[in-house]
């Protein structure tokens, strides 16, 4: 009678916890992003293939000669943990865009952003991360044997994304598949991808369906998971195929290796500060180089492209000079170069000078050339993306992934800006074939990294 007694306890006892366990899920605050009859609260763009809802999933089907579609949800998200189901053709790519935009201003509106893969191909990246109209693979699964393995034909997937912070995660099937440490965007729209397939009548009406959709925005941090693969850190580090494609660190994030003061044989002792990953020149009142001065990189730079982020405090100037001689201009102010300007365009002074309307603004080519007034400048506080792409003399000036310039150096049209210009008592300014990088102290408090180069000479 007490066996029975006693084991009776113990099935109750593990009913009870069962139980418990079940009330714990049923109380995860998640939120239905479907309703599974209608598309409510969700709208197409992009391309013009079509959405519709059959027997509760949302099926996306493709049309020839239509770019990448996307059903976006009308709903903006910052962090969130977001499930769901989804199955696809095997001859057809889609994708699930998180933290994604499309504005007038970034390439007439194009959908960009973190994209969740969704490949049913032999490489089979799905779950991998790429950055949609933007940077490309982020996080591919080429280290991943086990994640490509778990993604199912012709069968129901299920994923887990997490987005926290900078911090995002995927889960296919249960599996882990891709870590990333990235804040290029920290909000946006969730869409559904039916990818374009040019004139590939093959592919014409191949499906991709989704299901039990499902977010979680709240106490977010508490039902997070671990995540047993390394991350990739975007942060000062190559990625993607910018190895292959030649690019190395400029600045390696740590140390001041491969830099130098302009008018120093070594590193300014005072004026700067490496923190956190960050470079940045310290407030000093706003004078030009009359703290720790302006750095330059001790190696020269001929054919090139440069890139960067920066980012800026209220009122603040500096810039990312090239094709600098550091043996001219050896007294006061800066080192002579060419100029991409650093400004707050709405609170600095040099906004509204220069000999050319506009030609001291962020972006442009300092004194010469005003940028594209319909630039898109992320606010203060914010990173902004900077890249100057030089080859045969062909100068291009880059803002936040959309070009706001370009001229050619030693032209009969730069000679007259030069002329008409500051730098006309400098000889042959700007014609140098090499020189070095620099970035300028300017006595106010601006912060570089993700300094990243390469050759483009022949």
């Amino acid at each position: 009678m007490k066996h029975i007694f006693t084991s009776t306890m113990l099935i109750l006892f593990v009913f009870l916890i069962s139980a418990c366990n079940e009330r714990k899920k049923d109380t995860i605050p998640w939120r239905n992003l479907f309703d599974g009859k209608t598309l409510n609260g969700w709208s197409v763009i992009g391309g013009n293939a079509s959405y519709e809802v059959i027997d509760g999933s949302i099926v996306g089907t493709s049309t020839p000669n239509t770019p990448n579609t996307f059903l976006r949800s009308d709903e903006i998200y910052g962090d969130f943990i977001l499930e769901l189901d989804y199955k696809v053709d095997p001859k057809l790519n889609s994708g699930i865009q998180i933290r994604s935009n499309s504005i007038d201003s970034y390439r007439n509106a194009v959908v960009h952003g973190y994209q969740i893969e969704i490949d049913p191909s032999e490489r089979a990246w799905s779950a991998g991360i790429y950055d949609e109209q933007r940077r490309g693979w982020l996080v591919p699964l080429t280290n991943n044997p086990t994640a490509q393995k778990a993604f199912k034909q012709n069968q129901w997937n299920h994923y887990r994304i997490e987005a926290i912070g900078d911090t995002m995660k995927t889960w296919i099937n249960g599996v882990p598949a891709a870590y990333l440490i990235d804040d290029m965007t920290s909000e946006g729209f969730i869409g559904l991808q039916v990818h374009g397939i040019g004139t590939d009548r093959e592919k014409e009406g191949t499906q991709v369906t989704w299901k039990n959709v499902k977010i979680l925005t709240e106490n977010i941090e508490k039902y997070s998971q671990k995540i047993s693969i390394d991350p990739v850190i975007t942060k000062n580090n190559l990625f993607g195929k910018e190895t292959e494609e030649g690019w190395k660190m400029l600045w390696d994030g740590k140390t001041t290796n491969g830099w130098k003061g302009a008018k120093l044989d070594g590193f300014p002792e005072t004026g700067w500060e490496i923190k956190d990953g960050v470079l940045s020149v310290l407030a000093s009142g706003g004078g030009e180089a009359e703290a720790g001065g302006d750095i330059v990189t001790t190696d020269m730079y001929s054919d090139f492209e440069l890139k960067l982020d920066f980012k800026i405090t209220e009122g603040a100037n500096s810039g990312i000079k090239y094709y600098v001689d550091t043996e001219i201009n050896k007294g006061a102010g800066s080192s002579i170069g060419l100029e991409y300007q650093i400004l707050d365009d709405k609170r600095h002074p040099d906004a509204k000078l220069g000999n050319h309307k506009g030609s001291r603004t962020v972006a442009s080519l300092y004194d010469l050339i005003q940028a594209d007034p319909d630039k898109v400048v992320h606010p203060i506080g914010q990173w902004n993306q900077a890249r100057i792409v030089s080859k045969n003399n062909h100068v291009e000036h880059w803002l936040n992934g959309r070009k706001v310039l370009e001229y050619t150096r030693k032209s009969p049209e730069y000679l007259q800006l030069v002329n008409e210009s500051k730098y006309k008592k400098w000889p042959n300014f700007g014609e140098a074939d090499s020189g070095r990088i620099l970035l300028q102290d300017h006595g106010d408090f601006v912060s570089f990294r993700n300094i990243k180069i390469r050759s483009l000479k022949n």
